[in-house]
């Protein structure tokens, strides 16, 4: 199951979203309409499904609402499906360049904490960003036994742990795998002086997602993003991409698990780099915010890249991976 986070237009035969290349090079034809999504669920012969899950800037169609709508449909049996959440991110300029993909570890959400204007944070704090239950930026909760231990869903607080194996696995399938790259991304990557992963050609690599309903960019909230991963996954986590919608997926995935309409072991998060998370040295937030152009387009085609030559794999060993997760089925 291939679910990506947006389609501005049709499936097929125009500018292509995020589900675009998905559903015309894997030919998924198929139209299965699902009673509460806004969005049919498609097929194509060779048994792989995709489905656009929703948008988070909306109201209606938020992703969550979308794909419980799906997973509590009595047609399916989903306790040995494989799920693919692919999408673009920001990415970390420590870490990736734009083009670059990620298959992460951990999914960290970025919503519930406590804030204070930067004018009035206590002197010495680097942000006004803290863990609720916490009494400053950097600091787990107090209470062991609620968002700063391990829970009974097997998320850290506001890190869910993903199966690492199986990511392992997915990434050294795909790792050497080629990924789009233009005139213009090469010449943009000349900007980012002092960070040489971000000069460095799209690549496949593994790190984390840290998803946010609010749309953040700058040099300040990306050191609050490297933090706050490093923090809820205990030094285990690096931040690589940021986006939207990771930490919804996460959390409808994780209730699914502990209702057994899934198995959490057989979810991966695949995510690409459309743009950097802040500027490149001498710009302003304020004319790189949302600067996506051609790599929003190398990030939609070097997604479906690297997800394709794993989910391919998946299809051809279904008999062998049907029962047993490749790798360890335990993270």
């Amino acid at each position: 199951m291939v679910i990506a986070n947006f389609e501005p237009g049709a499936d097929t035969g125009d500018a292509p979203g995020e589900f675009q290349l998905w559903a015309e090079r894997e030919h998924l034809d198929e139209v299965i309409p699902v009673r509460g999504a806004l969005h049919p669920l498609l097929r194509n012969k060779e048994g792989l499904y995709g489905m656009v899950w929703g948008d988070p800037h909306s109201l209606v169609a938020t992703p969550d609402v979308q794909l419980m709508a799906l997973l509590l449909d009595p047609r399916f049996d989903f306790s040995h499906t494989y799920w693919l959440f692919t999408g673009i991110s920001g990415a970390d300029p420590q870490a990736a360049s734009v083009g670059s993909v990620a298959w992460a570890r951990w999914v960290v959400s970025g919503d519930a904490l406590r804030e204070f204007a930067e004018n009035e944070t206590p002197k010495g704090w680097p942000y006004g960003l803290f863990a609720i239950g916490a009494k400053a930026p950097g600091q787990l909760p107090n209470a062991a036994d609620s968002f700063g231990g391990m829970t009974d869903t097997g998320s850290l607080g506001m890190a869910v742990p993903l199966n690492r194996n199986l990511a392992q696995w997915a990434y050294d399938l795909s790792k050497d795998v080629p990924l789009p790259d233009s005139p213009v991304l090469c010449a943009a990557r000349a900007r980012w002086k002092g960070y040489p992963a971000a000069q460095r050609p799209p690549f496949v690599m593994m790190g984390e997602t840290l998803g946010a309903l609010r749309y953040w960019h700058g040099a300040g909230r990306t050191q609050w993003a490297r933090d706050w991963v490093k923090m809820w996954t205990q030094g285990q986590g690096r931040f690589v991409m940021t986006n939207m919608e990771s930490q919804l997926m996460a959390g409808t995935m994780l209730a699914a698990a502990l209702a057994e309409l899934v198995d959490r072991q057989r979810v991966m998060v695949l995510r690409s780099a459309s743009n950097a998370s802040m500027p490149p040295p001498g710009q302003s937030p304020l004319d790189s915010v949302g600067d996506e152009g051609p790599g929003q387009v190398a990030a939609y085609e070097g997604n479906y890249r690297a997800g394709a030559v794993v989910v391919h794999r998946l299809l051809v060993d279904w008999a062998k991976v049907r029962d047993t997760v490749p790798g360890t089925a335990r993270p």
